[in-house]
This record gives C-alpha cells, structure tokens and sequence, in this order.
C-alpha cells in the first residue's frame, strides 16, 4: 500500500537573478513500511524536496498525495492536521538548547494542545524506546552527536507519525553514532510500521 506519492514535483528559486531548479520534476512513491532513500550530491535539491513533500516549501508544481489527499491542493488547516501524521527529523537535531530532554520529546505534544497528564506516559516511552531514560533531565549540551538525533527521532515519533521524513540525519555523526541512528530508524519500521 503506498503511503507516499510524488508526482512531477517542481520548484525552483532565483538567485543572482539566474533560475536555480531545485527540483526539477520529480516523481516517485513510497509504500507502508518502506524506507526510501534518495542520494545525491549537496546542493543537488534533496532539503528542498525534503520540505516540499510536507509543504513547508510550498512546490512551484506538481503533487504530494498522502493519505489519499494532494497536499497541494489543500487549504492551511488541514496541512496542520497532515502535518502532525508526518514526523520530521533533521540533520542538525533542532533541539531546544534550553529545554532538558525531556521537554524537547514533550514540546510536539505541547503544540498539539495536549495537557502534561495527557502526554507524560508517551514522552517517558519514548526515551525508554531511544535508550536515553536516564537522561531525561539533561540539556542537549550535555549529549553527543548521536544521543541528540535519538531524542530528534523520539520528538519525530511523539505524535504517532505514518511517515518519516529525514534530512540526512547521520550525516553530523561518526561512524559508530551514524550505526546506532541507522539501527534505530530500522528499529521504528519494523516495530511501529512506520514509512521513512
């Protein structure tokens, strides 16, 4: 079954008034379960796209079909609603620096209305899930590389996403750390069913 569809997905922006095509057609389709990659070279598109697939970056043409919906077509309340079925994790973590570990995992929950007893049981099953219980109270700074993408992912998976979109999220990592990430995105596939 396929969770994620792109077709002929376009978008380009100016620079120093020359068109850069960023994406520049673009097609392809993801299934249930499925993780799916894209390689290519740094400055080839693949950010860009990466946020044109949730509408962050709003496509100049073509389609983005989850959930039997075209994200493109869709009106801003309802991409907020898709949204939040859609984790993203990105390459330099994006943690809060002020908030312990415990409240970065939170804060999805926190934007999506929910109250603290709602969610204090997810946000602990998280960090058990990721490996980082005993460090709940710590700040990013007190992380490594790879402990921060871990509690980037947990954040990711807060809101029960169906889709995982991930901007090269090993590629601040050494070797051993990019392992552990690697083993735990194959980890939420096939315990959580997740796409990525």
């Amino acid at each position: 079954m396929c969770i994620l569809r792109v077709e002929q997905l376009k978008k380009s922006f100016v620079l120093d008034k020359t068109v850069v095509h960023a994406v520049d057609g673009v097609s392809f389709s993801v299934g249930t379960g499925e993780v799916f990659g894209l390689i290519g070279l740094s400055g080839a598109g693949k950010s860009t796209l990466v946020r044109c697939l949730n509408l962050l970056e709003r496509p100049d043409s073509g389609e983005v079909w989850f959930d039997g919906l075209n994200l493109v077509e869709q009106e801003e309340c309802v991409l907020r609603e898709k949204r939040r079925q859609i984790g993203l994790i990105f390459q330099h973590f994006n943690l809060f620096m002020r908030k312990t570990v415990w409240e970065n995992v939170a804060y999805p929950l926190r934007i999506a209305g929910k109250q603290k007893k709602e969610f204090s049981a997810r946000v602990d099953e998280l960090l058990d899930y990721i490996g980082l219980s005993s460090h709940a109270r710590s700040y990013p700074a007190e992380l490594s590389g790879g402990q921060k993408q871990r509690v980037a992912i947990a954040r990711a998976l807060a809101l029960n996403p169906r889709l995982l979109l991930s901007d090269e999220s090993t590629s601040a990592l050494d070797p051993v750390n990019t392992e552990l990430v690697l083993s735990l995105l194959r980890q939420v596939v096939d315990d959580l069913g997740i796409s990525i």
